[in-house]
């Protein structure tokens, strides 16, 4: 919205954005209204209607950049604002990005309007503004209350219900953004963790902006994969830190945002993937960063070992079981009935256990722990740092990230000497995750020469113990699902088969 020119005298949105994973809408409302600090405030109300413009090319979007023509108020009165958003990280709940918000006459866009903005830079004859078309719509009401701190910080918070439209289909808006118009981000958290105490939030990494490009194109509920950042040698060890664990924590929350609309096995999958990588990645950087300042991941237990239960399910069901299939029903009617009655089991347990997922991120605990992750990982380049780290300076960060890794990779050496019970092969497989994970968040650091060989073989050892471990975690479910005995000592017979070749 449109700020007071004393509180934001930079042209710069701070704000931070909340998934709200399980509330009725005049619910929250109520809720909010009664806690300390909004209490105190009169919210105010406003219909907004945004229209998206971008080239059919999606120029802007390749620009980091968002234009928006919003209506504010009905039909019969209302007032248009063109706003132009440009920058931001894209990977984090805290969104920092330029922002300039102009009154226009009418409902069309305005090119003078953007005379005193980057855009006169981008596009200064005018070329790019004639090609603009509309690509999607936001249509919500918002309820905000402005809250001013002790400390001079003023944040607007608002509670946006409504819908995206693009293409003829539509997702539901319902989330929280708490907009900084004065002092510190930590202002933003300081509220967002009071809010979290009562209410169950979620960090949201995407704008709308985003979601509704995501929309038009329909991969809005696609799994977001690993995309790990370029670093560069010039880099402190606590801004490297930064840039690969916020990277892997938005993995992480980006999918457990999306499973909730989503029965994708992949999207759970890749949720999983990022917390495994932000874990690795964190051990990787533990002796550069300050062990005082890391938050508890205790409230996370729960969700994460649903998750694990669940990943269970999803793998026995859809990967390791269908390769047996032929083998165990050859021909015989009375059998596959017996195969079939074990997938209609497994996938009724997925079920329940994705809404226990579900439910899990819905215990306002989760998403303060999640919250506090993401102020920590803001707020990581600005702590103190570390002795170890203070000492990593000494040396760049190429030559400090090549010594974590060839460290990671002795423990994974020495590791496989002792393979042959199962707690051996369990450490040399979480081993092995860690020197890939190493591997790939510092790959513009490594040599390529040396760690190629180390990559495929940290490749190799995940993927054959984990089918190893993936067979005998299948028949463990076969026999809590109570299937048939016959068909489970099949399948007791192909996990000692394969523990023995292995």
């Amino acid at each position: 919205m449109k700020k007071d020119d004393a509180l934001s005298p930079r042209p710069e949105e701070i704000e931070l954005k909340l998934a709200l994973p399980a509330c009725d809408p005049a619910e929250l409302e109520k809720k909010l209204a009664r806690m300390p600090g909004l209490a105190r405030n009169k919210p105010s109300h406003l219909q907004l209607h945004n229209t998206y413009y971008d080239t059919p090319e999606q120029t802007l979007r390749r620009k980091r950049m968002a234009l928006r023509l919003r209506r504010v108020g009905s039909d019969a009165k209302p007032e248009w604002l063109q706003t132009l958003k440009m920058g931001g990280t894209g990977n984090s709940a805290l969104s920092q990005r330029g922002e300039w918000e102009t009154s226009v006459p009418g409902g069309e866009l305005d090119l003078p309007a953007l005379k005193a903005t980057p855009w006169s830079d981008i596009d200064p004859d005018g070329d790019l503004f004639r090609k603009l078309v509309p690509c999607f719509v936001t249509s919500f009401d918002r309820t905000s209350w402005t809250v001013r701190k002790r400390d001079g910080s003023v944040v607007e918070v608002s509670l946006d219900v409504g819908q995206i439209v693009a293409q003829g289909k539509s997702v539901p808006i319902f989330e929280l953004e708490l907009e900084l118009l004065a002092g510190q981000p930590a202002a933003l958290f300081g509220l967002a963790q009071q809010i979290a105490r009562s209410i169950a939030v979620v960090p949201e990494t995407r704008s709308k902006a985003e979601r509704g490009y995501a929309l038009a194109e329909d991969s809005l509920n696609r799994p977001l994969r690993a995309q790990p950042p370029q670093l560069t040698a010039k880099m402190a060890p606590t801004e490297a830190a930064q840039y690969v664990l916020r990277e892997m924590f938005c993995q992480f929350t980006a999918n457990l945002n999306t499973l909730r609309h989503s029965n994708d096995p992949e999207v759970l999958h890749q949720a999983r993937v990022g917390w495994r990588r932000f874990r690795s990645a964190f051990r990787l950087f533990k002796p550069v960063l300050d062990a005082d300042t890391v938050p508890s991941r205790e409230p996370l237990e729960t969700l994460l070992t649903l998750v694990g239960e669940l990943r269970d399910l999803d793998v026995a069901r859809t990967e390791t079981l269908p390769k047996f299939t032929d083998a165990y029903i050859a021909g015989n009617a009375r059998r596959e009935e017996k195969w079939q009655a074990l997938s209609q089991a497994l996938t009724q347990a997925a079920d329940v256990q994705r809404k226990a997922v579900c439910y899990a991120l819905a215990v306002p605990s989760v998403g303060a722990a999640l919250l506090a992750i993401t102020q920590w990982l803001e707020e990581l380049t600005h702590n103190q740092e570390s002795e170890n780290a203070r000492d990593a300076l000494k040396i760049s960060l190429r030559r400090w990230a090549r010594r974590r890794i060839a460290r990671l990779h002795k423990q994974l050496t020495n590791a496989l000497q002792d393979v042959d019970t199962l707690e051996g092969q369990h450490r040399a497989r979480i081993l092995a995750k860690r020197t890939r994970y190493g591997i790939e968040a510092l790959k513009p650091l490594l040599s390529r020469r040396r760690t190629k060989p180390w990559y495929r073989q940290a490749t190799d050892l995940q993927t054959n113990i984990g089918m190893a471990r993936d067979v005998v975690q299948a028949n463990l479910l076969v026999v809590k699902v109570q299937a048939d005995h016959e068909l489970a000592e099949f399948l007791r017979g192909v996990a000692v088969g394969q523990e023995r070749s292995g």
